[in-house]
């Protein structure tokens, strides 16, 4: 049997690490490509290397660009791979366009496709990840749904239950095997904030940075959250977001702290002792559940509903009352909850599952 992982986006390779480190750990036959969607290949390199992951066999480097031509590159770029390699499956994970383009490169050459976090769903087909995650969901062989709710909604739309399998999500892990390796990391001290002190927040989502009106009220939604709590916000600037605020002319407000894009490891740390994340990010909705902090939602939906059914999150979107409003109300949280993405063994089951299901 031949293994094909293809990913192309920081949060892909995490996590996707978990079915890698399986693989290696089995001795399997893999390989993997790297589409290269969001950054240069050269600034993954340092997930790979924190994660202990040996480098891609192919990388398309594709960069960024309009959804069309994305995809059509990279769906030009996984065939001539896939027909060369020929795999037994295909594992793609998530939802974006490197998922799209993976799904139907394998669908149309007639390779098997397993399909990781299958079954999630925001309802708003407005958002490009709904659409990929749907087109995916329904060419895969393999739909590895992380929770019973992905699996419900999978068999609502007519998807034969014999591939469908719950897993647990591969996040959970990703964030146990790596938590222990994280508290190595020195980015509290070199931000000079002290545990539980500051919050923590991600943006990059299309439909919030590309639009001035919604951005300038997020950031200014930050600023009133930072001034009454008295702590400061510590937003990691993602490529696309800085881009989006010099074409706008935005400045960050004077309490919310721009720092560069950061590795896993220090990301992983500043996130687990934050007091609160507020964030347009699906994992780390996830990542914030599993490890105890409030999260605030800086979205209209999320297709991890799953953090708003434990009382680990709360949807607040692009307004500034809202997000005070919803800020204000997880200040309150503890971080009580159950965790609802599994028991941190999903990339085994994942594979026991592939071989299964390839040998019969």
């Amino acid at each position: 049997m031949k293994f094909c992982v293809i990913l192309g986006t920081r949060p892909e390779i995490i996590k996707l690490s978990p079915v890698i480190r399986a693989c290696e750990a089995r001795g399997l036959d893999y390989f993997m490509v790297h589409t290269g969607q969001h950054y240069s290949y050269e600034m993954d390199r340092i997930f790979f290397n924190e994660l202990h992951l040996p480098q891609p066999s192919y990388n398309l480097d594709v960069g960024s660009g309009s959804h069309g031509h994305q995809t059509g590159k990279m769906l030009a770029g996984i065939e001539d791979i896939l027909q060369k390699e020929k795999p037994d499956i295909v594992y793609v994970q998530g939802d974006t366009n490197t998922v799209l383009a993976g799904a139907l490169a394998a669908a149309k050459l007639q390779i098997k496709i397993g399909h990781v976090e299958a079954g999630l769903r925001s309802f708003d087909r407005s958002m490009p990840e709904e659409v990929n995650r749907v087109v995916a969901d329904h060419v895969s062989d393999l739909l590895f749904a992380p929770t019973e709710p992905c699996r419900q909604q999978l068999l609502r739309e007519g998807i034969d239950p014999g591939r469908i399998f719950v897993t647990g999500n591969t996040i959970v892990d990703a964030v146990r095997e790596n938590l222990k390796i994280s508290e190595d990391s020195k980015i509290l001290e070199k931000l000079g904030v002290t545990i539980g002190s500051y919050m923590l927040s991600t943006m990059h989502r299309q439909e919030n940075v590309d639009d001035k009106e919604k951005l300038a009220d997020i950031l200014k939604g930050l600023d009133m959250v930072s001034a009454e709590f008295d702590m400061p916000i510590i937003l990691p600037l993602h490529p696309r977001t800085r881009k989006m605020m010099e074409t706008f002319g935005i400045k960050a407000p004077e309490n919310v702290r721009l720092i560069e894009p950061i590795g896993f490891m220090d990301f992983l740390r500043a996130e687990a002792n934050a007091r609160l994340v507020l964030t347009d990010s699906g994992g780390v909705q996830e990542e914030s559940c599993i490890l105890g902090v409030p999260c605030v939602t800086l979205r209209e939906n999320t297709e991890r509903s799953e953090t708003l059914d434990v009382g680990a999150n709360m949807l607040a979107g692009h307004r500034h009352g809202e997000i005070q409003r919803c800020a204000r109300a997880m200040m309150g949280k503890d971080g009580g909850w159950q965790n609802p993405f599994g028991d941190g063994h999903a990339g085994e089951r994942i594979l026991d599952v592939t071989i299964k299901m390839l040998n019969a």
